[in-house]
């Protein structure tokens, strides 16, 4: 089966796909993004790429944000997050949708 990649650009909107929400495991100690039938562990930076995708930002808005947190390229952070994003997309945990145009 070939695996379909998935394309976020700057103006990408992602958002959590119905039914998967981010939680914080008090237990443990450690931040998890719930779906039906799976869990996915995040470390603390794809923790702060994930609070950022509230399905209103765009990708490079996310990016501006986390550059400015990390005090890092923005070329690096947008390879990073589009990387990160990409495989939460083909795990069926997020989908995008492209920007809202004004006529």
């Amino acid at each position: 089966m070939s695996q379909r990649r998935h394309a976020l650009d700057d103006v990408s909107i992602p958002r959590l796909r119905r039914g998967v929400r981010l939680k914080h495991d008090t237990v443990r100690e450690k931040w998890t993004l719930l779906g039906p039938e799976r869990i996915f562990e995040l470390d603390p930076i794809a923790v702060e790429i994930v609070k950022r995708i509230d399905g209103k930002r765009d990708l490079s808005a996310i990016v501006d944000e986390l550059a400015d947190i990390y005090n890092a390229g923005r070329d690096q952070i947008m390879a990073d997050v589009q990387e990160f994003l990409g495989q939460l997309a083909e795990r069926r945990a997020i989908e995008t949708s492209p920007p809202s145009r004004v006529s």
